[in-house]
């Protein structure tokens, strides 16, 4: 399955724990649950997927972690914001990149509509 099939699949997940639990809970119930509603689907699923930073020749563990990896290649950043902005957009775009990931969500459930709190990010590589 590419990464467009899994961005469908995990929208669609995603508006299903949205419409279920509504906005304003922290960030991590909703992780929780789209982990949970992911794997129920059939598919693989990491939660703080550790991301290292590599600087020259030195592999670096400075806590950066993606808060949910799917099928090893949907990248998946979890927000409860009352916007996103630009920060949010760059911290997917660089976890998309120090792994050589082609394709992220950026998902904000602070939002009444989900497809408001949707963007869907790709690595030019």
């Amino acid at each position: 399955m590419d990464e467009n099939e899994l961005s469908r699949i995990v929208i669609g997940l995603a508006i299903k724990v949205h419409d279920a639990l509504g906005p304003g809970l922290l960030e991590s119930a909703y992780q929780e649950c789209l982990l949970y509603k992911i794997r129920k689907s059939g598919l693989f699923a990491e939660k703080e997927k550790k991301m290292p930073l590599v600087f020259e020749d030195i592999k670096l563990d400075c806590g950066y972690r993606i808060d949910i990896l799917v099928e090893h290649k949907l990248v998946l950043e979890l927000k409860c914001v009352d916007a996103l902005n630009d920060i949010h957009l760059a911290q997917t775009l660089t976890y998309m990149k120090l792994g050589n990931y082609r394709l992220g969500l950026l998902i904000n459930f602070n939002v009444l509509l989900l497809k408001d709190g949707l963007k869907r990010i790709a690595n030019g590589m």
